[in-house]
């Protein structure tokens, strides 16, 4: 359950497998399990640090999963057993198929290739399928020349990762959810129909909230028969992490208990007070003080970083001193599980956007607008840039790209898990994946489904997470937070007034935020990096040469978004003698 790569077999397959293989080798992986179709090749890998099995063969059929699959409640080579003995294609058994994977599945001459339900977990492929894999690396480094992605590169500056089906390079790929492939001769695409509720639902509080915890024991039940106290969860002063630990706690389990940071900062202090109250050990990690490094041993740490992370790091991974490694390593050393609160805000508006009709042009302007044009070269296009994310929204939501009118706020919700989480919690859903088994229940589809019939008013302030979380563990939810309340209690003036004056902001107000505080001074951010002139100028030309076609580096002013840009020029090094010029 960690990764595969499969070429087509041809002329060039032995030595595009022998450039995957080392490429693999260079993510951390051990020795591939090796497989073959009549038209493909390919290999298999398991996790890193250990887990359940994610490759089963019977005689000619066989199934390949990186992440991690649950299937009819079960977790590794039983759960396989019975996917491949159920497995059609297309598939649509959705009830019985959990959990963040990308699946390979070969039975009765048919070759099939599909994603989790959202298409989280990132599948990579070139535009023919005639290179497919879990490594972004190994899927660019099979693809004869590259280009940049103008679209691509600036969702991955300005949001983090790219939305849809996009990534930095115009040639590479990422499967998306409404899609299923078969591979033979020649290639089939199988649509998938995935509803999801597009209205909201009215029944009591304590209805949902029964009904909610239902759904979140029996998301969390196979993995607690499977791994037991052997979790690591985090903890800091917000609601989502919290949650997480109150199911783990409800289901009978003690996991380790971490918080990233330094003393005196917020989530470190009430983490600590949480876990001193409920007697139970809160693991203080600093990623910045992992280790000291010089500028002599930087370009050995960013090489590693580089290769770890699958070239495309969500945060200060890559040009560290190796404590963003190390932490991600330690949540899954001797085959823990690691346990994540992401997607929480599906219980919530993550959008702070009001209780009204809206565009999918409305959520890009609000949310994706996260720019200033003095920070760009000529060649990027405001309008362009945030069409493109409209219609990658419309996409997600199966309309066509030219509606305009306002669709339903319940409709509007639907792309907090189709598009924000599929592209942020993906890439780290992909990352953390391959090491050992993650377990992110709040982004499971059955979860997500009640989620979205949830009436903005219990969705405003977090009133509903709060009240759940005070369901599963009363006492946990007493705690002091950083809301400045405990969750058993309600938001105070400053949390309500707060909240309020972002969801009262006009569209066109918050369409100009960033650009507004970035003319007040710098930005940065938490997740920091060696990134002054002595460290950064030993693996870069501090010129940008490949980035200064999208980019005016001298106006750049936010760490956040020179750290990204960065990454692509460090990418861009590495595949220069393949990069065709699209200046």
């Amino acid at each position: 359950m960690a990764g595969f790569y499969l070429c087509r077999n041809d002329e060039g397959a032995t030595e595009r497998l022998a450039a995957a293989r080392a490429q693999f080798a260079r993510h951390g992986f051990a020795a591939p399990t090796d497989f073959a179709t009549p038209h493909h090749v390919g290999f298999h890998v398991p996790f890193i640090h250990g887990g359940p099995a994610g490759f089963l063969q019977r005689g000619d059929d066989f199934v390949a999963v990186a992440g991690t699959l649950v299937f009819d409640g079960k977790l590794g080579t039983p759960a396989l057993a019975a996917l491949l003995d159920a497995f059609e294609l297309p598939f649509t058994d959705w009830e019985r198929l959990r959990g963040h994977f990308a699946l390979l599945v070969r039975k009765a001459g048919r070759t099939a290739l599909l994603t989790d339900f959202f298409g989280a977990f990132q599948l990579f492929h070139d535009r023919r399928f005639e290179v497919v894999s879990t490594s972004f690396l190994a899927t660019a480094g099979s693809v004869p020349r590259l280009t940049w992605a103008k679209q691509g590169v600036y969702e991955f500056a300005f949001n983090v990762f790219p939305v849809g089906d996009d990534t930095v390079f115009e040639e590479v790929r990422r499967l998306g959810p409404e899609a299923q492939i078969e591979l033979g001769a020649q290639v089939v695409r199988h649509p998938v129909a995935k509803p999801l509720p597009a209205a909201t639902t009215d029944m009591p509080l304590d209805t949902r909230i029964d009904r909610m915890a239902a759904r979140l024991r029996e998301e969390a039940d196979p993995y607690v028969a499977e791994w037991g106290d052997r979790m690591q969860c985090p903890l800091s002063g917000g609601l989502d992490s919290r949650l997480a630990l109150a199911l783990l706690r409800d289901r009978g389990v003690k996991p380790h208990v971490y918080v990233y940071g330094r003393p005196g900062m917020e989530d470190v202090e009430i983490a600590r007070a949480v876990g001193a109250a409920e007697g139970f050990e809160v693991e203080l990690f600093q990623k910045a003080a992992w280790r000291d490094i010089g500028p002599e041993d930087y370009a050995e740490q960013v090489e590693r970083n580089f290769h770890e992370t699958d070239a495309l790091v969500t945060d200060g991974g890559l040009f560290d001193n190796g404590g963003n490694a190390h932490a991600r390593h330690a949540r899954q050393l001797g085959g823990q599980l690691a346990v994540s609160g992401g997607c929480g805000e599906v219980f919530r508006n993550f959008f702070y956007l009001p209780d009204r009709p809206l565009r999918a042009r409305d959520v890009a302007e609000a949310f994706f607008a996260r720019f200033t044009t003095t920070d760009t070269s000529d060649a990027f296009d405001a309008r362009e840039f945030l069409g493109a994310i409209e219609a990658k929204a419309l996409a997600a939501l199966g309309l066509p790209p030219d509606m305009r009118a306002p669709l339903p706020r319940a409709l509007i919700e639907q792309l907090y898990p189709r598009l924000r989480c599929r592209a942020f919690f993906g890439r780290e859903l992909s990352l953390v994946g391959r090491q050992g088994g993650y377990f992110m229940p709040f982004f499971d589809r059955a979860v997500v489904e009640e989620a979205l019939t949830l009436p903005m008013a219990l969705k405003n302030l977090g009133r509903f997470e709060a009240a759940l979380l005070t369901r599963l563990d009363p006492r946990l939810a007493s705690r002091p937070s950083a809301y400045g309340h405990a969750f058993d209690q309600p938001p105070t003036r400053d949390h309500i007034l707060s909240e309020m004056s972002t969801r009262s902001r006009p569209i066109w107000m918050r369409r100009h935020s960033y650009a507004l505080r970035r003319r007040i001074g710098p930005l940065t951010d938490e997740h920091g990096g060696l990134l002054s002139p002595i460290y950064l100028g030993r693996v870069l030309d501090l010129h940008f040469p490949h980035m200064q076609r999208f980019f005016a580096m001298d106006s750049v002013a936010d760490s956040g978004l020179y750290r990204r840009i960065a990454t692509l020029e460090y990418l861009g090094q590495q595949v220069e003698g393949r990069l065709r010029d699209n200046a």
